[in-house]
């Protein structure tokens, strides 16, 4: 089963609407609805809120403000993780961010307590708030470590002296943006009181984060506290943590006793759920005329909140993905005061390689050398700065089958050079590489007397298709007909695991689902070769086969369902677990990463300088494939996000007061269906047995990673006109077109 293009086995359930997302379950009867009024300064405090007309307001049962919430709990450094942490809120009238949380107004209905929000009267005494990353970026410090525990800074060999001896150098600024998650689905959350206990239906990532967080802000036993998500409308990274929206239903519902629910609006999440943080980078490459690198250097500096430190490790990538013996990358934190910076899809590397791919691109051009042979020339035999071995690299064989399939050949040698009418037409391309990541995961997986298996973990689904591999990986590892398994996701009564994020989702439940399938075949084996009853009784369980639900030692058959019928009449289980990778020698002993290539062609407007893809290809190395459909969806989606990066997506914060201007979708962009073509994804086979036992790794990351460059490079390509800060827009293009009867 395991690679076979099976549906998604929760499709049937989403498609007529019987897949209950947060804000639609309705087990506790009808709620109270909250609505969150935010700050409208950036930087300051409450001087007075007055709240006597919101709390007379038609069907408002209470308005909570810093002047009566309860006490909570402070955030613990300590804790390694910030979504493990607490999230305190309203707790004083000091204000950090624009839209910042100052109330949230409870009512009868959802219309009700938006209405009355409009009516809390607040005054501000304002403070200087630092919002202009361009004003900031010499105000800068160095994080002890960036995201996921990386060193902040390295250095191999002498980059300055190397850099300084290369015949061909490029030395080049590259800027990007503040960027948004916005799944589908806001953020949004169900409180319910129930004796002592509290149920909490809400849009996340992480299971086990968002109950240790919520019991942390309460200040109660985290065994009190019973998370419920069995389907999330999207994450990207945003949900890996919980937000106010889920702090503050939950402080509503303990006070009032009642079912509380609370959603952000689109507006709230560009305000209160974090962002990619805006970036300036300096990338630096030394090579010879032949094309090999002597040295590489790669800076940079990025956005902070200044009381919830975020470092994206933005730099990282570029330790692993080219070979030169002179090696230097930093990491440098602004702080600005403005919402923090939080994991977006890819973090690190989608930024990253957005620069150092439009770098190495810059080098092909100076040195006037194909793009693809440039990256094949400075393909490292071992891990340049870790100094291991890779655990099963296959970037070369990806930019070969890239080039074949989508026909570089065919790419104008020189830019500005190809025409389709009044199209510029161009070619780009780009690596792709991303590292694999693990964390500790418990799945179970559990036989019915039926012969029906269960499998439960608290990781989530968010739309990634967790339901759809977790099916395939127990009916292999049972010999069960998929529609005989069924899965058991989403809530904190399971065992615990990593929840979905980071592309580690898949690998880890699916690693702990197979070694909870050989744990329980051992417990069945072991019960039928020792029960007189069984005709397997007395044979070698070493000689078993496993088929179509039954299984088979030396010519003598029994239905599983036969053996936990007489034997465990109750159904008989049995757990698998994945550790931390900083406990797996493998992690250590070997580089572990994800790989592709990406290839695009545009066509650049020559009068309007609008910029259209005709078409893009991404060829990847990910180890084995749990699902070639999902897959190929999950790599797909990432090369849209890549597009959206290169061409559209910014978010612009006004510097007088914090806010971002443009909170929607009016005004925000996002790749819609008439921007993207032709879009293809193609996966090598490949096994990686350091990566795990199923030799599978992430994929859901992989795609945005290069992929925004690979289409830059074709705007050049295109025009000539080389554009550094992206997203590249009409404004920035235009200046430099050449003109048409060039």
């Amino acid at each position: 089963m395991i690679g076979q293009a099976l549906n998604r086995v929760d499709g049937p359930s989403k498609v007529v609407g019987r897949a209950t997302y947060a804000y639609e379950h309705w087990e506790a009867g009808q709620p109270l609805y909250g609505f969150i009024v935010g700050a409208t300064i950036g930087k300051g405090s409450i001087a007075r809120i007055d709240t006597e007309s919101a709390e007379q307001a038609p069907g408002v049962r209470m308005v909570m403000t810093h002047l009566n919430a309860p006490e909570q709990g402070a955030r613990d450094e300590s804790i390694p993780f910030e979504y493990w942490r607490a999230q305190p809120e309203l707790t004083g009238p000091d204000i950090d961010h624009y839209g910042q949380p100052v109330a949230l107004v409870v009512a009868a209905t959802f219309e009700q307590a938006r209405a009355a929000a409009g009516l809390v009267d607040v005054e501000y005494t304002g403070g200087r708030g630092r919002f202009d990353f361009a004003e900031q970026e010499d105000e800068v410090y160095i994080p002890k470590v960036v995201n996921a525990g990386l060193p902040t800074d390295t250095a191999v060999g002498d980059f300055d002296a190397g850099f300084d001896s290369a015949e061909v150098r490029v030395d080049q600024y590259y800027t990007t943006p503040y960027e948004f998650s916005q799944p589908m689905e806001p953020n949004a959350c169900l409180a319910e009181p129930r004796d002592e206990d509290l149920f909490v239906y809400v849009s996340c990532q992480i299971v086990n984060a968002a109950q240790a967080s919520v019991a942390a802000t309460l200040g109660i036993d985290p065994e009190r506290v019973h998370i419920v998500a069995p389907f999330v409308g999207g994450g990207f990274g945003s949900k890996l943590g919980i937000h106010s929206e889920t702090i503050l239903a939950a402080l509503a519902a303990t006070v009032l006793r009642r079912p509380v629910k609370v959603a952000m609006t689109r507006q709230q999440i560009f305000q209160l759920v974090g962002m990619r943080p805006t970036s300036s980078q300096r990338v630096r490459l030394g090579a010879g005329q032949d094309g090999r690198l002597a040295a590489i250097a790669h800076d940079v500096t990025m956005h902070t909140n200044p009381d919830v430190e975020y470092a994206e490790q933005t730099a990282a990538t570029t330790r692993s993905l080219y070979a030169a013996p002179h090696r230097l990358t930093s990491h440098r934190l602004a702080p600005l005061d403005l919402p923090r910076g939080t994991d977006v899809r890819a973090p690190g590397e989608a930024p990253g390689m957005l620069a150092v791919e439009s770098a190495m691109d810059e080098l092909a051009h100076a040195l006037v050398m194909d793009p693809v042979e440039l990256r094949i020339r400075n393909e490292p035999t071992v891990d340049p700065e870790r100094a291991v071995p890779y655990s099963d690299r296959h970037l070369v064989d990806c930019l070969r089958e890239g080039a074949r399939r989508f026909g570089w050949e065919n790419r104008p040698a020189t830019p500005a050079s190809a025409r389709d009418g009044r199209w510029l037409v161009g070619y780009g391309m780009s690596a792709a590489i991303r590292g694999h990541f693990q964390g500790p995961t418990t799945a179970r997986v559990r036989l019915e007397a039926d012969g029906t298996a269960v499998v439960q973990t608290d990781m989530t689904d968010i739309g990634t298709g967790t339901y759809t591999v977790l099916t395939q990986v127990a009916a292999d590892g049972l010999s069960l007909p998929p529609e005989r398994v069924r899965i058991d996701l989403g809530r904190s009564d399971l065992p615990t695991s990593w929840g979905s994020g980071g592309s580690w989702g898949a690998t880890n439940s699916c690693t702990a689902t197979h070694r909870a399938c050989a744990a329980l075949r051992a417990k069945l084996l072991d019960s039928a070769c020792a029960d007189a009853r069984s005709p397997l009784h007395g044979l070698d369980p070493a000689d078993a086969v496993f088929s179509d639900g039954d299984v088979s030692i030396a010519g003598a058959t029994e239905a599983l369902s036969e053996i936990v019928a007489r034997g465990h009449p109750e159904g008989v289980e049995a757990e698998g677990q994945v550790r931390y990778m900083g406990d797996d020698p493998n992690y250590t002993d070997y580089s572990i990463n994800t790989y592709g290539a990406h290839f695009a062609e545009v066509g650049v407007d020559a009068d309007t300088a609008e910029v259209r893809l005709r078409r893009m290809l991404g060829v990847f190395s990910v180890g084995r494939v749990f699902n070639s459909k999902t897959t190929r969806s999950q790599l797909i989606g990432g090369m849209i996000w890549g597009v959206g990066a290169a061409l559209e997506e910014e978010a612009v914060v006004d510097s007088r007061s914090g806010a971002f201007v443009n909170r929607d979708f009016a005004g925000y962009l996002v790749p819609v269906h008439a921007d993207i073509p032709d879009v293809d994804a193609v996966v090598l086979d490949s096994y990686d047995d350091k990566a795990n036992p199923l030799g599978a790794k992430g994929v859901g990351e992989l795609g945005i990673c290069g992929s925004g460059a690979s289409v830059a490079n074709a705007v050049f390509n295109a025009t000539g006109v080389r554009v550094r800060d992206f997203p590249i827009t009409i404004e920035k293009l235009l200046p430099g077109l050449p003109p048409m009867d060039a």
